[in-house]
C-alpha cells in the first residue's frame, strides 16, 4: 500500500482526510485507483492533478514507478510559465 498525502482542497473531496492508502506500483495505477476508491476525486483527476513522488512533480508520466516507501503527495495541477 502507498500512503498518499492530499494537499489543499483535495482533502475536502475525501471527507477531510489528509492521508489515504492505495495499492499502486506506478502513477497510472495510483490515479485510477484513487478515482475508483474515492469517486469524488475522479472529476478532479480527469481535469488534471500533479503528483509529487519523493519530492519530484509528475503530471502525465504514467509509467513512473511508486514504491511503498515513496513519499507521495497529490495536489491540484501545477501550471506556470
Amino acid at each position: 500500500m502507498v500512503t498518499v498525502r492530499l494537499w489543499g482542497s483535495l482533502a475536502e473531496l475525501v471527507d477531510g482526510k489528509r492521508e489515504i492508502e492505495i495499492t499502486a506500483t506506478n502513477l497510472r495505477e495510483l490515479l485510477e485507483g484513487l478515482g475508483e476508491a474515492y469517486p469524488a476525486l475522479k472529476p478532479q483527476i480527469s481535469r488534471g492533478v500533479s503528483v509529487a513522488i519523493d519530492g519530484r512533480i509528475y503530471n502525465d508520466t504514467w509509467a513512473t514507478p511508486i514504491n511503498e516507501t515513496s513519499e507521495v503527495v497529490l495536489l491540484n495541477r501545477l501550471v506556470g510559465g
